[in-house]
């Protein structure tokens, strides 16, 4: 009887660091995949070929105004490619690393990026420091799921301003979703659009998985 309250014991105390020591690999998209977030903006694999995942795109990861096509890598899950028309183009923006497979809590890494402005010219540097932190259960309108949590700090300046500014998002990824379930902004995150005009997009909202389909 004792011998089985020990190994009793031992599995309640062994069991949450196998969890927190999961490692999270890459999932497989299929063509017809979609995630909706309402009016923050959908993905849907749309293609799969040499380079990647092929997917539409409105918002989402990516700027708050951006939208068309991008190309994932299948391994990592980083976003390689922005297609033009039949062309592909090299990504260099932000939050091109924000999937950075295989997660394991307390994983960090950091990229480097470059925004441009709507007539072509150069308009911001800057530096994204990604880590995972850990799991949590996350309610959204698409349901409950676990969802392992990570949080980005973006350090970027205008070019030229010599002045640096700081914001932060954090991250939920589902496993079973393949794919993110919700977005948290830091009060008072901002995307500069055009600096010749100082206008801004303004802050962007919290966005939360509305409903999801997976084809097999």
């Amino acid at each position: 009887m004792k011998k089985m309250v020990f190994l009793g014991c031992l599995i309640l105390f062994f069991a949450p660091m196998v969890w927190a020591q999961e490692k999270i690999e890459a999932p497989v998209w299929n063509i017809g995949d979609k995630w909706d977030f309402g009016q923050e903006g959908f993905l849907e694999v749309v293609g799969i070929d040499k380079n990647g995942y092929v997917a539409r795109f409105s918002a989402g990861i990516f700027l708050k105004s951006a939208q068309g096509k991008a190309i994932f890598d299948k391994s990592s899950f980083n976003v390689l490619y922005i297609l033009e028309g039949d062309k592909a183009k090299k990504y260099k923006g932000a939050h091109r690393r924000i999937l950075n497979f295989p997660l394991v809590i307390g994983k960090k890494w950091e990229d480097g990026f470059r925004l441009m402005t709507p007539q072509g010219f150069p308009h911001r540097d800057g530096i994204e420091n990604i880590k995972v932190l850990g799991w949590e259960e996350v309610t959204v309108p698409a349901g409950k799921f676990r969802a392992i949590k990570m949080e980005n700090m973006i350090k970027y300046e205008a070019l030229g301003s010599g002045t640096l500014s700081e914001s932060k998002v954090w991250y939920w990824y589902s496993p079973e979703v393949k794919y993110l379930v919700k977005v948290q902004y830091e009060k008072g995150y901002v995307e500069a659009v055009d600096p010749w005009v100082v206008s801004f997009e303004g802050g962007r909202k919290d966005w939360k998985l509305i409903s999801f389909k997976l084809k097999k």
